[in-house]
């Protein structure tokens, strides 16, 4: 079974492996995901399956309709796994830790990362800044000349420049799965993955890493 969870991140710790190294990992709180949906070629014009994950005091009508052909209570979040075959997913069908990862596997985690408001140059792009000396007192934060001289006489698409910084969408890949318990519907990962604690993130299989 190749799918995925949504699930909410915790927070970071750290564990010791075999060795007795310290190993910093993730806790995700993944799940259960009811199956609400699954989608096929013949009729979607792809195959997917609808997650829905944690609670929601109010649902209008259609969305009471959408989630009672699955058997389940109105969720907060729905997101869609594309998957190869929906042959073994059914409607109504209930997606844990266990059924999905197992210690070892390799997961790439997608989250909203944290919001910082309107930043400059350095703060966003990591720019060096001017010079500290020679005049340059005020210029040390600024990002310097955005100019073309009169050809093309404009400034050129994709410059960086200060704005908004943060809260994007932002995939960390091929991250191993330390330890699981089914009973909590947690799961570590090595390493750190986007957003705040408590965010919303979604836990599936790595594309990129051969899993067994």
């Amino acid at each position: 079974m190749s799918a995925g969870l949504i699930g909410r991140k915790v927070g970071m710790t750290r564990i010791f492996d075999e060795s007795g190294a310290s190993v910093p990992v993730t806790v995700i709180e993944a799940g259960p995901c009811p199956v609400v949906q699954v989608k096929t070629v013949a009729k979607d014009t792809y195959s997917a399956i609808q997650l829905a994950f944690g609670s929601r005091k109010r649902a209008n009508r259609p969305t009471q309709g959408h989630f009672a052909k699955a058997e389940a209570d109105p969720a907060r979040y729905l997101r869609e796994f594309r998957v190869d075959d929906v042959s073994e997913f059914t409607q109504g069908q209930v997606l844990d830790v266990e059924a999905v990862f197992a210690p070892g596997d390799v997961v790439d985690v997608a989250g909203i990362t944290k919001g910082r408001g309107f930043a400059g140059v350095v703060k966003k792009f990591n720019f060096r800044g001017g010079d500290g000396s020679h005049g340059g007192e005020k210029d040390l934060r600024r990002g310097g000349s955005i100019g073309t001289s009169a050809t093309p006489s404009r400034v050129v698409k994709g410059r960086k420049m200060p704005g908004h910084f943060g809260h994007s969408r932002l995939t960390v890949q091929n991250l191993r799965v330390m330890l699981l318990d089914a009973e909590k519907n947690l799961l570590v990962v090595n390493g750190a993955i986007p957003g705040p604690a408590g965010g919303v993130v979604l836990v599936s299989k790595a594309v990129k890493h051969g899993n067994a």
